[in-house]
């Protein structure tokens, strides 16, 4: 695990936005674990995911020219992923997202920000059915650019309603490379280091093995 993985998993359980016990997910699964991108909803916790972003971008060596954040999640993740590229990497990373609907006035439109051209790389903050991502290629395409993959802050790296899981399923539908800050190896790799938690470590194997993809 990267620094920079430790470092964000660390303030996620500390901020309670990665939280280990019993959770009943929207599927009706009883997971063991329940990850809340939407606690990161203070100037400093966002800045804190905006930079685990910018060092997952930068270790996965992906090669872009837009970042582009899908309503609603999205929009704020790629601008602030766009700052901290800016201000703390010295990219320029410009970055564009859409709207849930066509605006007739005005400068009009269904995009907000820079123009899709290019290489897109899309922001967003999970994967579950993939319809997100759908939409997003969809409209990129349409603008005549080029998706260039997907980074998401968590993979839960378990089965959907195949044997896939849906970062798997968005590989193999789109092409695309998915790029995760953290994944569910990588949580299970921590509650091998924490000696006091081997509840939770049993609890987690024992999830993988029935969901697992």
């Amino acid at each position: 695990m990267h620094d920079y993985q430790r470092a964000f998993l660390n303030f996620a359980i500390e901020i309670g936005a990665l939280g280990f016990g019993d959770f009943t997910l929207k599927s009706g699964r009883q997971s063991p674990y329940f990850f809340n991108a939407g606690l990161f909803n203070t100037g400093a916790r966002l800045a804190r995911l905006a930079r685990a972003y910018a060092h997952c971008i930068i270790a996965s060596g992906v090669e872009y020219d837009v970042l582009y954040g899908p309503a609603y999640k999205g929009i704020p993740l790629a601008a602030a992923t766009s700052v901290t590229l800016a201000t703390e990497h010295g990219q320029v990373a410009p970055y564009a997202f859409n709207r849930k609907e066509v605006k007739d006035h005005g400068e009009g439109g269904l995009i907000v920000g820079s123009p899709l051209a290019g290489r897109i790389l899309i922001i967003d903050d999970v994967i579950t059915a993939g319809t997100s991502v759908r939409e997003s290629v969809d409209i990129i395409r349409a603008a005549g650019a080029i998706p260039a993959g997907v980074v998401i802050a968590l993979d839960r790296q378990e089965r959907g309603q195949s044997t896939r899981s849906a970062v798997d399923e968005v590989r193999a539908t789109f092409g695309l490379p998915v790029y995760c800050i953290l994944t569910l190896t990588d949580l299970i790799a921590y509650l091998d280091e924490q000696p006091s938690e081997p509840g939770f470590l049993t609890s987690m194997h024992h999830y993988r093995s029935k969901y697992g993809a």
